[in-house]
Formats: structure tokens, sequence, C-alpha cells
């Protein structure tokens, strides 16, 4: 207990200096963001690689056994028995750390806000066996999520090995969780705008340094390895003429609608996995989801994995408005089937690929009523990416940035972000929850879950935003949460005493020690509209 102690006194303590040392404090994350990028980027590169490879046999397997000894045969029964092996492996896997399981990014954004820990070391190799295992045989998963939690993962790890504080440590996760993205898609811009956007949850200067080293550094890693190309090979797409806009943007309140309802899908999908028939097991569950798999891999091949090769196919093949339809629907319930059951993977390069099949359905209509040429359909998909990303995420900067870089459409800016934003509203009008925000606080409901972090102090980092609770306010006259103080307030470049009269201004950046149990009411003051306390409910 007086080891407890001593240890959170030293961690005060330095936190001191490094509020008093902030330059130094900046240029010191600026170095170690380039080392969280290097080990990030070369475990997560390793991770790509694996999963690379074990793909190409799925598919080498599935050809030949279709062509060569069809679905009954001694071929299939070795498929039937990798089944259950693989089944049995993804249980004990799921069961040994359940940090582990889903996508990951809620579970890194609770650990970010101090809501949530995990053991690094167990994560990396537990997501990395996981995720080969289950995407490798054909889950509809994507890599994207898994790649982020490892980065993150990686990012504790060298905090922990440098012995570094709590305060200190969230920035380098949030860098790490970047650099996983960026590794990932190849897209160094989304890792750190996703990385502030959507997990810090502001556009802090002190994040902005690491985040920046730790993705380009990552994706000078990856690169190495990969080489420079794009994930989606959207090559010479041509400018979209102004009249063509307002199709675009009609694909985009479609996609919008599409990015609503798959949400609520993810969301509710534990609902079919509590059927009777199931009883509770997770290895019927994980067996049954791997069966759909081996059933579509020989009769629908094209929604196996996360599915980048299809969207790929899209951009250079005219498919018909039937085979899209049939694919939608297949990749949405195969999705929610693969993610349902817990297996470490993610929904985010899913979730592209229904957004590119949603604009290529959209476009083929528009061609069919006269109102597009067929030249213009690849320019409509990446639109609907960008819209579906931004209705189901609720980040549209991360959104239109992102697809910018997956693809190379850098000319697209103006109508992706009109795209996105569309979404955005469509999805705020529909009353649909951002998808990570509403897992992670599902996730922190739990009372059961281990991972949930209570009794610890640590740094909230508060940013002022215009019309919050805080903007505009002096600090005496803010109802803050008990055993809550402010040790710092900064101003650009200027410190400011945290005196009760100090008057905080939109912009400022509040800096309270505060219990675990009240960050999410210490982070909400400085939020617009948002009142303290009802952020998580219960939690």
């Amino acid at each position: 207990m007086q080891n407890s102690g001593h240890n959170l006194s030293k961690q005060i303590l330095q936190t001191y200096k490094s509020l008093n040392n902030w330059h130094t404090f900046q240029i010191k994350l600026f170095w170690e963001g380039i080392v969280v990028g290097i080990f990030g980027g070369l475990v997560i590169s390793l991770f790509r690689f694996l999963l690379t490879r074990v793909e190409d046999l799925r598919q080498f397997v599935y050809t030949a056994v279709a062509a060569n000894w069809g679905l009954v045969s001694p071929a299939s029964l070795g498929i039937l028995a990798l089944l259950l092996a693989v089944a049995a492996l993804l249980t004990a896997l799921v069961k040994y750390e359940p940090m582990a399981s889903g996508s990951g990014i809620p579970q890194v954004k609770a650990i970010i806000m101090g809501l949530m820990k995990m053991r690094w070391l167990r994560i990396i190799w537990v997501k990395i066996v996981g995720g080969v295992a289950g995407i490798g045989y054909g889950l509809s998963l994507g890599r994207e999520g898994p790649s982020i939690q490892i980065g993150a993962a990686c990012a504790q790890g060298l905090s922990r090995l440098l012995g570094r504080t709590r305060m200190e440590e969230r920035y380098l996760i949030t860098s790490g969780a970047g650099a996983g993205l960026a590794a990932a898609f190849n897209a160094p811009l989304a890792g750190v705008i996703f990385s502030m956007e959507e997990l810090h949850r502001n556009f802090s200067g002190v994040v902005l340094l690491p985040a920046m080293t730790a993705a380009l550094t990552a994706t000078f890693i990856s690169r190495i390895f990969f080489g420079p190309d794009t994930i989606f090979t959207f090559y010479g797409l041509p400018r979209m003429p102004l009249e063509h806009v307002p199709y675009a943007l009609l694909a985009a309140i479609v996609a919008g609608f599409a990015g609503v309802i798959f949400n609520y899908g993810l969301l509710n999908i534990p609902k079919f996995y509590n059927l009777p028939c199931f009883r509770g097991s997770l290895f019927l569950k994980l067996a049954f989801s791997l069966l759909c798999a081996t059933i579509l891999g020989f009769t629908l091949p094209q929604v196996l994995g996360g599915g980048n090769a299809l969207v790929n196919k899209l951009a250079v093949m005219q498919v018909s408005a039937a085979t899209l339809g049939i694919l939608i629907a297949a990749k949405f319930i195969f999705t929610l089937i693969s993610y349902g059951t817990g297996v470490p993977g993610g929904f985010f390069l899913p979730m592209l690929v229904l957004g590119a099949l949603t604009g290529d359905l959209c476009a083929h209509g528009f061609t069919a009523l006269g109102w597009l040429p067929a030249a213009v359909i690849p320019n409509v998909i990446v639109v609907a990416m960008a819209a579906f990303f931004s209705a189901s995420v609720r980040a549209p900067i991360t959104g239109t940035v992102l697809i910018l870089e997956m693809t190379g459409s850098f000319q697209h800016l103006m109508v992706l972000a009109m795209g996105a934003a569309v979404a955005y509203v469509v999805a705020e009008l529909c009353g649909s929850q951002p998808i990570y925000e509403e897992l992670m606080v599902r996730a922190l409901k739990n009372k059961g879950n281990p991972a949930l972090v209570t009794g610890e102090r640590n740094l909230v980092e508060v940013a002022v935003c215009s019309g919050s609770l805080l903007d505009n306010k002096q600090i005496r006259h803010i109802k803050w949460p008990p055993q809550s103080v402010v040790i710092d307030v900064k101003r650009g470049q200027e410190e400011l005493i945290p005196t009760g009269e100090l008057l905080m201004h939109s912009g400022d950046f509040v800096y309270v020690l505060t219990d675990t149990e009240h960050e999410p009411a210490v982070r909400a003051l400085g939020q617009e509209i948002v009142a303290p306390g009802n952020l998580y409910g219960d939690f």
C-alpha cells in the first residue's frame, strides 16, 4: 500500500515537472513518437505480412478444392477439421485476453481516457494470432482495428519500459494508435487526424507532434516492406464536373442511411447470438461464423476477409445491379455475423467496402436514368465510401483524408468533404450514435469487465470548447466533480497559474487531477452542449 502511494506521488511530481517544462516535454514527445512509429511499424508490418500470406493460401485452397474435388470430398472434410481447430483456437484466445476481442478501437479510446487498462504484450501477440486466424480463415473483418490496438499496445509497452507518467503514456498511446492506422492503410495523414479527431477528441498541439512523427515513421517502415501503392487502385480517376456533384451527394445521402443501418446492425447482433441455439457458448458462435465463411468461400468468395480486392474490381469493371445487391446483402450480414463473435478483427475495412458497393449501386441507377455517364461511376464509389464512414464513425475529416490517401484521388477533396458532411448530417438527423463511442460506452457499463479502471487518480487534459461550461468562466465558479483540482492552464504558449479568479477561454487547455470515476464528467465540462455526468450514464 505504501509502495502504491509512493508511486502515485512520484507520478504527480513527474507530471508537475512536465507541465512546468512544457517546451522540453513536447520535444521529448517528438522523439518518442519516432520510436513508437518504428516499434509499431515493424510489428504491424509483421501482422500484415502474415495476414497476406494466409489470405493467399485461403484463396488457393478454396479454388483448388472447388475445381478438383468438389464440395463433398476428403479435402472438404479437411476444411471442416480446420474450421473446428480455428474455432477452438479463437475461443481460447478470446477467453485468455478479452481486451483483444473485436475491433480494439473502443478499448483504445477508453484506455486513452483512463477508463480501461490493458496488458500490452499479451494484447500484441493475441491480436496478431487471433487476427491472422480469424481474418485469414475468411471472416468479414479488417486489419485496421487490430493494427490500431497493436500500435497503441506498442506505445504503452515503450512507456512502461521507460517509466513514463500516465499523462505522457496517454499521448504516446494516441500516437501509437494513429501509427497503427497509418501502417495498416499506408495513410499517414489519416492516421494523424484519426488519432486526434476520433481518439484524443481534441486537436491538442502537444499530441500533434508525436502523432505526426509516429504515423509518418510507421508508414515509412510499412512502405519498406509493402511499397508505396495505395490500398485501393482507383488509378486515373477523372475530375468530377460540377454538374455531376449533386448526384454524388445524393449517393452520399443514401450511403449515410446505409451507415445508420450498419450501426444498428452492429449494436444489435448480440441479440442474435443470445438465441438458445448458441446457449451462451463462444465456441458455437465461432463455429457458426466459420461455417458461414466456408460456405461463402465456395459460393461467394468476394465477401470473405476485409474486401479491398472487391473494391479494386469495382474500380475497373462493370458489375450488374443484381450482383451488387447480392454482394451488399451478403457482405452486410456476414460482417455482422463475424464481428458479433468477438474475434480479434475490425469492421473498418468492411465498412468501406459496403460504402463502395452502395455507391456503385447508386451510380448504376443514375447511369440507367441517363443522369451520369458510366465513366463517372468510380467517382461516386469514392464519395460513397467517405460518406458511409462519416455516418458510422462520425469523423468526417478522417473519412475524407482516409479515402484521399487510400485511393490517391486528391483532386476530389471538395466533393469527398461535401459527401462526408452530408452523410454526417443524415446520421445526426436519424439519431444514430457514433459506433466506436457507443461500443465503448457499452463496454464501460459492463461492471464485470476486469479491464475497467477504478480507484486511481489521473491528470485529465480538457480542451475548452466555445460555448462549453468552462468557456468564459472563472475556475472558482465551476462545479468540479469531487476530489478534483485544477493544477495548470495553458493558453497557446502561455502558462497560467490556476487561481480561482482565472477566467478560462475557448482554446485553453485545462489540466485537472481527478479520480478515474470522475474523468468523463471532467472532460464533459469542456465540451459544447454536453452536460457533465450525462456522457457515460452510470459509469
